[in-house]
């Protein structure tokens, strides 16, 4: 693959597609992060196909893909292994039932075997559906209502918890105690009164809400690596922390691990870091690129979904797809090496990248863990939202992302999204990368700077 740009690399057919998309799909996309409004400029690339690590799009362009899908594609595009699996289980299970079998069993014991949380499981379709889940059943168990989450989080794009991810500065209120703001119109704003919104790393923070309000507090909601801004990893102490106060308060502590879990480790987050939660929530790398998520948890707490008290359905609930690339994934991802190939290729470009801007004198904060990361055009460390708002969709990041595509890596165009590593990567791909971006940082250094 060439690091250099050439006269070849065009967006004619992809631009002619996203208009031509746009006369029967709503915007010409299917999530809001693919359109222009993301930073995707006069429009995305339009894709032809994938394999392993790469893309290539209906121009003929070809890519290094590090968006990966936004984080499912863990093993790449197509793998094999779990391309096969879901296909033998199509036919020779069949495609779903409202009823059970086997298989599903297998697929949450493997859950319950990796994941130092989680006794019982339950299986969805999508983060946000189990997060929605996840609160419900911290409620029940409590008898209480609020729900705290954290400036800058992202939670899915329901109403109840899409609030205060990104929100506009001017108006989200003082930093310890900020304003609970809708992330988008057509929320309810009372649904704000059932949550509390603070500052990422901040125990002050915590401490004083849970001193004020703790037996109104069902739960904290976190992820434990902060993903839905650029990366911020947690301060030292700061989960144990987390753990220590809410169990101190009869509070359910929920990590959303729908990007964490199963890519920092093999149980997740919480198993890097030896912080237990009670519920966890889990998707992305769990099917290894299809459509499946689950949440899982201490007995005690699942239990209420067990006996019915609390309502968990939906008919694609465990369907054979699902469960056949979740079992597939997980036997990829708790084979012995894997993540510490993981970590060493995603350390050697972190370092890489960080060593092409040091000597190109442009300060840069190359923040991750493992493999997923992101860096930022700040002179010090980004530890909470407040911190990454003045750089986020940053002008600098979007003009280097377009050479870098230009140069054949794909990376959403805004810094609030990740670099992720894949299990199908290799030390020359991150070698080729490299070189790739410092081509682009030289060609880009007047608008960087």
């Amino acid at each position: 693959m060439t690091t250099e740009t050439t006269a070849t690399y065009s967006t004619t057919k992809s631009e002619a597609a996203y208009l031509a998309a746009q006369e029967v799909i709503a915007g010409g996309v299917n999530s809001g992060a693919r359109g222009p409004g993301a930073g995707w400029v006069p429009g995305p690339p339009v894709v032809a196909h994938g394999k392993g690590a790469e893309l290539w799009d209906i121009d003929g362009n070809h890519y290094l893909d590090y968006l990966l899908a936004l984080g499912p594609m863990i093993h790449g595009h197509a793998h094999p292994e779990i391309t096969d699996a879901v296909t033998r289980a199509i036919h020779d299970i069949g495609t779903m039932f409202a009823l059970p079998y086997e298989l599903e069993a297998a697929a949450a014991r493997k859950i319950v075997e990796t994941v130092p949380s989680v006794d019982l499981v339950r299986f969805g379709n999508s983060g946000t559906e189990v997060v929605l889940h996840a609160t419900r059943l911290a409620r029940a168990f409590t008898g209480r209502d609020v729900v705290v989450r954290f400036e800058g989080q992202y939670h899915g794009w329901a109403d109840q918890l899409e609030w205060s991810h990104h929100p506009d500065l001017a108006k989200a209120g003082p930093r310890l105690r900020p304003n609970a703001l809708p992330g988008t119109p057509g929320i309810p704003e009372v649904i704000g009164q059932t949550l509390a919104v603070l500052p990422w790393n901040d125990r002050d923070a915590v401490e004083q809400l849970i001193e004020e309000r703790g037996k109104e507090i069902a739960a904290v909601l976190t992820e434990p690596i902060m993903g839905n801004t650029g990366v911020i990893p947690p301060q030292p102490g700061y989960l144990e922390f987390l753990r220590e106060i809410t169990a101190a308060n009869g509070i359910v502590l929920i990590f959303d691990e729908v990007i964490t879990g199963f890519r920092v480790a093999p149980g997740g987050a919480q198993a890097l870091y030896g912080v237990t939660p009670d519920l966890t929530t889990m998707a992305k790398a769990l099917g290894g690129g299809f459509p499946v998520a689950a949440i899982g948890g201490k007995r005690e707490i699942m239990d209420q979904v067990s006996d019915g008290a609390v309502l968990h359905a939906g008919t694609y609930n465990g369907n054979t797809v699902a469960i056949a690339s979740t079992v597939a994934s997980l036997n990829v991802l708790t084979r012995p090496g894997t993540h510490e190939r993981l970590f060493e290729l995603s350390n050697r470009l972190m370092k890489g990248i960080g060593g092409i801007f040091e000597r190109a004198g442009i300060p840069v904060q190359v923040q991750g863990v493992g493999p997923m990361f992101q860096f930022w055009f700040s002179e010090t460390p980004v530890v909470n939202y407040r911190d990454a708002a003045p750089h986020l969709n940053s002008p600098k990041y979007a003009a280097l992302a377009l050479e870098l595509h230009r140069r054949g890596v794909m990376v959403h165009p805004s810094n609030i999204e990740l670099w992720f590593v894949s299990t199908v990567h290799t030390r020359e791909d991150i070698d080729t990368t490299l070189d790739a971006f410092e081509g682009a940082v030289k060609a880009t250094i007047g608008q960087l700077r």
